[in-house]
């Protein structure tokens, strides 16, 4: 399968194509960014289609990381993917973000638990736990940095995310201390493709995964004019 992966949830805009014959990324660009996702993504995801010199028609599926993350940076990414698919008549799939930062860990084959974590701000984390097998332990949720701590009983855990490093410097020191801590600003989008060409698109839509309501809140309406004779 050829599969465009694109990620533009947290701090990067990025995209790869995969061939999954040649099991390996044949053409692949990432740029760090806090913002400024939806100007820089359609260029970005041009340059890479024209160095896997392929057009959109050839690709079997497009795979977008779908949350949790910045709620523009999701809507980018999720409306380009399914722009895209619609356009090339292909399906669209969705994967977390959590589930992108575990599974560079879980493909290393070792035994320890893996904690995904991403910073919602406020002391709180959106994380879940997988076995190092890559089955659930703890489901995705948002919750306290204490709590998300608390809730690690598996073991002395592999640390993965952006929120990676709050985890660990707040971890107990009478707790199983972490093996490894990898504080990625953003998933490799090598993990995306791969869980791209994995996933099930009727199981898995390019929509947003949201653990909580965004905080920004719209504007309250104005009140009606009254008409005064």
């Amino acid at each position: 399968m050829l599969i465009l992966a694109i990620d533009t949830a947290l701090d990067a805009c990025a995209a790869a194509v995969l061939d999954t014959n040649a099991g390996q990324l044949i053409a692949q660009e990432s740029l760090p960014m806090k913002r400024g996702h939806a100007e820089a993504l359609m260029p970005l995801i041009a340059r890479v289609m024209q160095s896997a010199n392929l057009a959109f028609t050839s690709l079997d599926r497009i795979a977008v990381t779908t949350g949790p993350g910045s709620f523009t940076g999701l809507r980018v990414g999720i409306s380009a993917a399914r722009g895209l698919a619609l356009a090339a008549d292909k399906p669209a799939v969705g994967l977390t973000t959590l589930s992108a930062y575990a599974a560079a860990v879980v493909s290393q084959n070792r035994q320890a638990p893996v904690i995904s974590a991403i910073d919602a701000r406020h002391d709180h984390v959106y994380f879940q736990i997988v076995a190092g097998d890559g089955s659930q332990l703890v489901r995705p949720k948002v919750a306290s940095i204490d709590d998300a701590i608390a809730a690690s009983q598996f073991g002395a855990p592999h640390l993965v995310g952006n929120a990676a490093r709050i985890l660990s410097d707040r971890w107990p020191k009478d707790a199983p201390q972490p093996i490894a801590v990898d504080a990625q600003a953003a998933p490799d989008i090598n993990w995306v493709a791969w869980l791209g060409a994995a996933a099930d698109p009727q199981g898995t839509p390019a929509r947003p995964f949201y653990l909580r309501a965004p905080d920004a809140k719209p504007a309250a309406q104005p009140p009606l004019a009254v008409a005064t004779s």
